[in-house]
């Protein structure tokens, strides 16, 4: 399905096949010498044939069309190999850029297996959960020669000037882009509508929670009249929406607080304890691809909670656990 939103700038729905959020928000700005392609679907043939359909409606002629990827998340990355040309300008951001060079090594594996198995992931589960994990199979099928975008960087195509805002949280290096005359921002997975996408923490090494947090704050001043999200409904509401998602972190920090406060216990323990939005009767049901993404969110969490000096962490039998400060 393709829909006009603006002169020049379309959205083309790219269907994302056995993935609960069922399609990507694709966006084409059409130019007078070259276009721009947002985000573009994962490497299945369903995301290119829909892409092809729409690109072929729109007379977009990919020798003159240029790319923009949000993150390196493979439903808004993984077919951008089959469409660019040697012609074409890939615009992305340095850390995610880093993120797939580690992805592609097993030394990044077995470090967040050996992450995941100290905050309490059992063995059995933990063994096999690549052949569960949808990016597991993932590779680029050529070397993509990225031109690094940098905050603030412009990009001009045809009346629009968007100017690129770093949102570091739901990856390291999360950009969106930013039309200050026309009032427009396209989003990403930075904020979406009627769904919250989780804020996941794979290593030790940063607090995702914290920089997606401030990334909320760094765009809720601009001046925003629509939004144009990676997935599901364009929205207006842009403020509201962002102390929606901040009240929806808060509560889940709360609930995860009270989760420890008898006690010392792992965040695989923590997040079987606290409320999901998934249509199973108990965590002892929930697919082990279900709860790896959960373990991600938890940790995230209280890595936060860590850092704010709410929560401590230590090791006992060779796993990590938190337990709450008596200050708190």
């Amino acid at each position: 399905m393709i829909e006009e939103i603006l002169t020049n700038l379309y959205k083309i729905d790219i269907p994302l096949p056995k993935n609960p959020l069922r399609s990507l928000n694709s966006y084409l700005i059409k130019g007078s010498e070259r276009n721009l392609i947002i985000d573009t679907g994962m490497d299945e043939k369903e995301c290119l044939n829909a892409m092809k359909i729409g690109l072929r409606k729109l007379e977009v002629d990919l020798k003159e069309t240029d790319f923009f990827i949000t993150h390196f998340h493979l439903d808004h990355l993984g077919l951008v190999s089959k469409l660019t040309t040697e012609e074409s300008i890939l615009y992305f951001n340095q850390p995610d850029a880093e993120g797939i060079d580690i992805i592609k090594t097993s030394l990044f594996g077995d470090g967040m297996i050996h992450f995941t198995r100290m905050n309490g992931f059992p063995e059995d589960e933990l063994q096999n959960i690549f052949s569960y994990h949808p990016a597991y199979p993932f590779q680029l099928d050529k070397l993509l020669p990225f031109k690094i975008m940098e905050d603030g960087d412009m990009i001009s195509i045809g009346d629009y000037q968007f100017q690129c805002v770093k949102t570091p949280g739901h990856t390291k290096g999360h950009v969106c882009l930013y039309e200050s005359n026309k009032k427009i921002l396209i989003s990403g997975d930075h904020i979406l509508n009627d769904i919250t996408l989780t804020i996941q923490l794979r290593s030790n090494e940063w607090n995702p929670l914290k920089e997606y947090l401030a990334s909320l704050d760094k765009v809720y001043p601009l001046e925003i009249e629509l939004v144009l999200p990676g997935h599901k409904d364009i929205f207006r509401n842009c403020k509201e929406r962002i102390q929606e998602l901040k009240h929806h972190h808060r509560k889940r920090g709360d609930e995860i607080f009270c989760a420890i406060e008898n006690g010392s216990e792992n965040a695989y323990q923590v997040a079987s304890r606290i409320s999901w939005d998934i249509s199973y009767d108990s965590w002892d049901l929930f697919p082990v691809i279900q709860k790896w993404f959960a373990i991600g969110e938890v940790i995230a969490h209280l890595k936060y909670l860590e850092e704010e000096g709410m929560i401590r962490k230590e090791k006992k039998s060779g796993k990590i656990v938190y337990s709450l400060n008596a200050s708190s």
